[in-house]
């Protein structure tokens, strides 16, 4: 089984009050999960990581052969491609968390996607943005 990932943070303000939105679908585009979750006070790119974390949670149970992550994040692709160092040090505890859990998939794929191609799951972190106010 091959699963499709999209995922997206967002924080209004930077820090501000963050959220994440979680998109997950099998290969015939059918969602199998969804997210959305506020996080509190987050910068932009820590809620990116953590919808990355909460989609690879879920996947840790759910065992796919493989996954394509689509992340509209360019920072978060190019640091966990190695391209970009991982400086900060609360980014770094995150984007190790990540690497630990990819471990969990056999086979994926990370890529950078433009937000509209992202929109369900921006749709949910907005959601999630709106209900806390």
């Amino acid at each position: 089984m091959k699963y499709i990932v999209h995922t997206d943070g967002a924080a209004r303000g930077n820090p501000g009050p963050a959220a994440i939105g979680v998109v997950i679908e099998d290969e015939e585009g059918r969602t199998v999960y969804e997210a959305s979750r506020a996080l509190g006070v987050r910068t932009n790119n820590e809620a990116e990581y953590l919808a990355l974390i909460t989609a690879l949670e879920y996947l840790k149970e759910a065992r796919p052969k493989e996954a394509e992550f689509r992340l509209d994040s360019e920072l978060v692709v190019k640091q966990l491609s190695g391209e970009y160092k991982v400086k900060e040090p609360r980014l770094r505890a995150l984007h190790g968390q990540v690497v630990m859990l990819l471990n969990a998939v056999p086979k994926y794929k990370i890529r950078h996607v433009r937000r509209v191609e992202n929109a369900r799951a921006d749709e949910l972190a907005n959601e999630a943005l709106d209900a806390v106010g």
